[in-house]
């Protein structure tokens, strides 16, 4: 038994999701769970509710002082979470 068409498990599991609609669904889980170590720590200890709809990513703050300095910063933090995931995840953030 020969292998002659043997291709990488990793090519395999891409097709797999994309054929099966999940790759979307996991990037934005990896990119939710990269929120604390984009941000840090300290700064995720004032977010909340995190969620993607429509490429957009709600953050749900307890700091009013936090969100002006995430606003400035917003651009920064979308393209820091995209290259995190690989993937364009999200195009803005909105932070309530």
């Amino acid at each position: 038994m020969k292998k002659r068409d043997a291709e990488q498990i990793g090519t395999v599991l891409r097709r797999f999701l994309r054929q099966e609609s999940l790759e979307s669904p996991l990037n934005e889980q990896r990119l939710l769970s990269a929120w604390p170590e984009v941000i840090g720590q300290g700064m995720a200890a004032y977010t909340g509710e995190l969620y993607i709809k429509n490429q957009t990513l709600y953050v749900h703050l307890t700091s009013a002082a936090l969100r002006q300095e995430l606003m400035m910063a917003r651009e920064l933090l979308v393209r820091s979470l995209n290259q995190r995931v690989g993937a364009t995840v999200i195009t803005n953030i909105v932070f309530r």
